[in-house]
Parts: C-alpha cells; structure tokens; sequence
C-alpha cells in the first residue's frame, strides 16, 4: 500500500484541481457580467458547458472504456486542466472584443479533463488497498470540497485586494496547482484498475438498481452543485451582501460544511442511505428557506447549511452503490459520473433561466415594489425556489432505492 502513497496524495490534490474548474466561473459570474455585460442566462450557460462536457466524457467512457489507456489517461488529466485555465485566462485579454467566446473555449477543455478525473479518480483509490475502501471515498470526495474553501476564499480575497479587473491574473495563479498534480502523477505508481467495458460479455449495468443509484446521484449533483454554482450571486444581489463578506459568509462557509460533512463520515461514517435521505431533506428545506427568507441573515445561513446536507449526496451514493453490487468496474463509474454531471448542469441552467425570464413579468414588477427590492432579486429568488425541487424529488428516488435493495440483496454485475 505503501508504494501508492503518491498516487493516492495525486488524486487528493487532483480534487482541488477540480474544485478549480468547477467553482472559478460562479465566483467572477458578477465579474464577467460587469466586465462584458452578460446575462444571468449566459452565467449559467457556462455552467451548463462545464458539467455537459464532463457529461460528455462520462458517456463516452461509459461506451467505450475498452478503448482508453486508464493510467496514462489519469496521469494526462491534470495537464488539460492546466491548459484549459493558460487559455481561459489569457485569450480574453488578446481578444476582449470575444472574451465570453474564449472563456467558453477553456471552460470546455478544462471541463473535459475534470470528467476525466469525475470517471477515473474514484476507481484509482478504490483500487488502492486500504481496511475502509468506504472512509478512502469519503476522504477522496472531501478534498474537493476543502479545495472549494480555499478556491473561494483566496479568490475572493485576491479579487478584493487587486480589482474584479485583474481576474485573468487570479486564473493564471491557480494554473499552477493542476501542474503540480501533474508533475506527481508522472512520478506516481498506479494500482492495476478493472477496465470493464463493452467487452466483458455480462455486464448488465442498465438493471433498475443502477437506474436509481443514477437517479439519485443526478438529484444529490443537482443539489449541490446549484448551491455551490450560484450562492456567490445570489448572495451578492438577492441578498444584497457585498461580494467579499457573502462569500467568505456563505459560499466559503457551504464548502467549509461540505468538506466536514465529508471528513466526518471518513471517520465515523455509517448507515448511508439513511444519510442520504436525510441529506435530501436537509437541502430541500435549506433552499426553500433561502429563497423565500426576507432576512439576510437567514438567507446566508441557509445558504451555506446547504453544505452540510449534500456533503454525502454525491459520494454517498457512490458508496450505496459498491454497498449493493459486485464488480464495480470504470464503466458503471462512468455512468454515475455521467446522472451527478447531468444533476449538476441543467439544475443550475434552470435557476438561471427561471431568473431571467420570472424578473420580467409583471408578478416580479409588482411583488418588487411591494417588498421594495428589485425584479431582478425577485427573479433569482425565484429561480433558487425552483432549484429545490431537485432535493425533494431526491427524497422519493431514495425511498424508492431502500425499497428495492430491501428485496434484492446485493447484485452481481457479471
């Protein structure tokens, strides 16, 4: 095990490098819309360009596993990211007539490597021997969420103390941490991981019991990533706290919780379904709360409690998953991979659109003036009010889930 010990620091440090790419975009949103004078709906359309080409990726992992070169892939992944962030930094400088253009094209080339590490990160540690193969998950999935606190934090401070201006600069400086992640993977001694694919005669990954665990994971991405891709904004215009205070407050703090409800079940973890349930619950009721809540104070706090009950969403049903079946290989990885990213961009996608489109009818112009703030606020109200939806279609997929695996038992998948 010892002589894994690098690769397994490799794929820890691999999830700050996707808590990079996946959380830069949502905190410069209000940036990007100052500077070049973007929609809410453009916003959001970089999140959905983020998760549908990581969902990409899974999919075609999900086909073709057989035709990928696992290790060599795994170590390649954090170098895409680092071109990905070079281009999305300095593009928009060379070309500010079509920065949003070049910011789309390394959003999508980072993004890509991201679906990479989505698919094959969990395999890599799942593979690498260890008493508690469910705690190692948990802490995999947690190194995300702590790079999240830190993306935010010294984002936020870096923006504050240099200028929204020098943005770019701030995108550079972060380049540096997937080339790291590199240099160690070059270095790093990969476990022999189970390629299964297409070619294994008998592999039956579309039964019901992986349909839910799909569906699931697409509710719990849905729940979290909404939170994590749009707190900064809301929190910033619906709510009105500067930028600086409300995400240090809020989206620091919903990482923060994010990453403690993850170390917390590395350590003492049990009983994940019940976990998950009450997760589901947890964050349907934190986002109906934030969005309808007059108080600023309540709306941050709901905010970032957010963190806390889809900690264990997306890992958790990782872990259910190896919990019910055997041989679980890359492919069937890739498919949970493939339902989070899905959760994780149309969800947000749909806040954004709910918001634009709810702020210019005539119910947000009047209820704006009876509560004395603006349609706009109204609007991105409105669309985190949808956003909860998710959660609570969570809570009937998981009951459906304990149902079935109740009859079941545990499943072969070959």
């Amino acid at each position: 095990m010892g002589k894994y010990k690098l690769a397994k620091n490799a794929c820890y440090l691999s999830g700050i490098t996707m808590s990079i790419s996946a959380n830069l975009s949502p905190i410069l949103f209000l940036t990007f819309r100052d500077m070049y004078n973007l929609s809410f709906t453009q916003l959001g359309l970089l999140v959905v360009i983020n998760y549908f080409a990581q969902l990409l990726v899974d999919l075609i992992f999900t086909g073709f596993t057989k035709y990928f070169n696992v290790h060599k892939t795994v170590r390649s992944m954090p170098f895409i990211v680092f071109i990905g962030l070079i281009l999305y930094a300095i593009l928009p400088i060379i070309f500010p007539d079509m920065a949003f253009l070049w910011i789309v094209t390394g959003t999508v080339i980072f993004s890509i490597a991201s679906g990479l590490g989505e698919v094959l990160f969990s395999p890599v540690i799942a593979a690498i021997p260890s008493d508690n193969p469910e705690r190692e998950m948990s802490k995999l999935h947690s190194m995300y969420a702590w790079g999240v606190v830190a993306v935010v934090i010294l984002s936020t401070l870096f923006l504050a103390a240099f200028g929204r201006n020098n943005w770019m600069y701030l995108a550079l400086l972060w380049a540096i941490i997937p080339l790291v992640t590199f240099m160690m993977f070059l270095k790093a001694e990969l476990p022999p991981m189970e390629n299964t694919g297409g070619e294994q005669k008998g592999v039956k990954i579309f039964n019901k019991g992986i349909i839910l665990c799909t569906l699931c994971i697409f509710f719990g991405g849905a729940a979290e990533c909404t939170m994590s891709q749009w707190a900064s904004g809301f929190i910033e215009n619906a709510i009105g706290i500067p930028k600086v205070y409300g995400d240090v407050m809020g989206v620091a703090l919903f990482a923060a919780l994010l990453g403690a409800g993850r170390t917390l079940y590395s350590k003492y973890g049990k009983g994940i379904v019940n976990i998950l349930l009450f997760g589901m619950l947890g964050a349907g009721a934190c986002y109906f709360v934030a969005s309808l809540s007059m108080s600023p104070v309540v709306g941050v706090i709901a905010c970032a409690m957010t963190g806390i009950f889809t900690s264990m969403l997306w890992p958790g049903t990782l872990i259910y998953l190896e919990d019910n079946f055997e041989n679980v290989g890359v492919t069937v990885y890739a498919l949970m991979a493939a339902g989070g990213d899905m959760g994780a961009s149309l969800a947000p996608q749909l806040l954004g659109i709910v918001s634009d489109k709810f702020s210019l009818t005539g119910f947000a112009q009047k209820l704006s003036m009876e509560l004395s703030i603006s349609a706009e606020q109204i609007g991105m109200r409105a669309g985190l009010l949808v956003a909860g939806l998710f959660p609570v279609a969570g809570v009937i997929c998981i009951m459906c889930m304990k149902k079935y695996f109740k009859k079941q038992g545990k499943i072969k998948l070959k």
